[in-house]
């Protein structure tokens, strides 16, 4: 029988399966996103393809607790990252947790108890066995309650792996959108968090999440008159928006009814105050 191909993880070099997409130790992503202009496959951390030369990514800003751009800077931003949490627990009864209902058991699969893995200490899950949008959601939700528990380190840690997670989902839903927009921008880089909202108000004009992290990323980048324009189309088309029946809006799994009073709030407030 022919061994199966391996390659090593770019971040820990562990020998891993060439097909899987995540490392199963360090939870490092194997792959890169597909070409945007040949949809040549590429590897983590490739700037460039290999195929055709065309830029594969743009170069990230680091993440900074101490950068002026942080999410912390607009404050607005930071109340929804914390009801985006909240969010997520009040429906999944308790803290992140992997798809299909695993857990945290107190050894993690292939080592010592308590030995360090892709989730913290004790977790067993392993990113390797799930699918891009499934390993993208756990991650989110982690760097969500870090950034909640004011653990900025450790929310420094997902971050990148959270973002690699969902550049490898095929094709991007709005609400990855709004997740990924998040993340781009609590890493302090609010041009790419801005590029992947408007991506999805391409799609959908009216898409209520995908405005506020428009307008979020806009006062991140200094921009009034862009965020103004996104949070007055919020406004406008809200009520009408809000009862369009999308998943993301609703009540249960992966729907953050919760949170669109409190984006319509925060677009208001910000139309009448006058600033910056």
């Amino acid at each position: 029988m022919t061994p199966a191909a391996e390659l090593a993880c770019p971040r820990c070099q562990h020998p891993e399966n060439a097909a899987a997409n995540f490392c199963s130790r360090c939870g490092g992503a194997l792959r890169g996103p597909p070409c945007p202009a040949c949809d040549a496959p590429s590897e983590a951390g490739d700037r460039f393809c290999t195929q055709c030369g065309a830029a594969v990514r743009a170069q990230r800003a680091p993440f900074s607790a101490s950068s002026n751009r942080v999410a912390v800077a607009a404050g607005v931003l930071v109340t929804l990252l914390l009801v985006v949490v909240i969010v997520v627990r009040t429906a999944g009864g308790g803290g992140a947790s992997a798809p299909g209902g695993q857990g945290s058991p107190s050894a993690p699969a292939g080592g010592a108890p308590g030995s360090p893995t892709p989730l913290g200490p004790t977790s067993a899950v392993d990113l390797g066995s799930m699918t891009a949008r499934e390993a993208a959601t756990l991650l989110f939700n982690r760097v969500m309650s870090n950034v909640e528990a004011g653990n900025v380190a450790e929310a420094a840690q997902f971050l990148p792996m959270a973002i690699a997670a969902y550049d490898l989902i095929p094709a991007l839903s709005l609400d990855d959108r709004f997740h990924l927009s998040l993340l781009h921008a609590q890493a302090g880089d609010g041009a790419s968090a801005l590029a992947v909202a408007e991506a999805g108000l391409a799609v959908r004009p009216t898409h209520l999440l995908c405005l506020a992290v428009a307008a979020e990323a806009a006062i991140l980048l200094g921009d009034d008159e862009k965020a103004r324009a996104h949070y007055q189309n919020l406004v406008d088309v809200y009520e009408e928006e809000s009862r369009a029946g999308l998943v993301e809006y609703g009540t249960g799994e992966g729907g953050h009814a919760n949170l669109l009073p409190v984006l319509r709030g925060e677009a208001a407030e910000y139309l009448a105050s006058g600033r910056p």
